[in-house]
């Protein structure tokens, strides 16, 4: 699904040149949850970065569909638009919005009337467990059921591809671990690939892979035990 090779990318400060990624290559299924695990400063949210075609400047390929990513700006607003799905640390909910308007939102962009939106919500609500919640504002919920909000928001369009920045930073450990099997359980039933970076090693458990990164390599690949309905 998505495949990328010798992604490499530098920044300057000054006269200091700080290799971030030094040549990392990769293949992601269909499906696949897949954790990119390292300290700060390995390179994962760099990688995530590329990948979710955030930052344009860096050397190396990368494939969506075994098609090549193009480098034109309105060529990679279109992808980012229609395959890919992004959930944040910090929920980014709107807070003035309930839960079903927060799910919505994106789906105001895209070529759906009124009755063909309030389906995808109401589907993807009851996917995340949030019927209960439906008509709530964010700052009336957990941080659990907050990053639920914006797992489904970032599902309701059905992209290919999602990618998750240490979404799991900001909860406890039970509570990260219940969203990390969420993401993976919703990636299998969806056909949906994710990509999450984070630093926590527990949460690896939950996901079909790991990329282990430091100072800028993939160190290690490791295939999980087939744990995909886990608790």
């Amino acid at each position: 699904m998505l495949r990328f090779e010798n992604i490499r990318k530098s920044y300057t400060t000054g006269d200091v040149t700080v290799d971030a990624l030094k040549g990392v290559s990769a293949h992601i299924h269909a499906g696949e949850t897949v954790s990119l695990c390292g300290p700060s400063g390995s390179g994962k949210s760099t990688l995530l970065n590329i990948c979710g075609l955030l930052d344009e400047q860096y050397q190396g390929e990368i494939w969506i569909n075994d098609r090549p990513i193009p480098k034109q700006k309105s060529a990679l607003t279109q992808i980012r638009r229609e395959k890919l799905g992004f959930i944040f640390q910090r929920y980014n909910l709107i807070p003035v919005m309930s839960v079903f308007e927060n799910i919505e939102y994106p789906l105001l962009m895209v070529n759906l009337n009124k009755q063909q939106r309030m389906d995808r919500v109401v589907e993807i609500i009851h996917k995340v467990g949030l019927q209960d919640h439906i008509s709530k504002r964010p700052d009336q919920l957990s941080g659990g059921q907050q990053q639920r909000v914006a797992i489904a928001r970032a599902l309701v369009k059905k992209p290919e591809l999602v990618i998750a920045d240490e979404p799991t930073a900001n909860l406890d450990t039970a509570t990260a671990a219940t969203v990390m099997s969420l993401m993976r359980d919703l990636g299998n039933d969806m056909g949906t690939t994710f990509i999450v970076a984070t630093h926590d090693h527990r949460m690896t458990e939950r996901c079909h892979r790991v990329l282990n990164l430091a100072d800028g390599h993939i160190t290690e690949q490791l295939q999980q035990v087939d744990n995909r309905r886990a608790g």
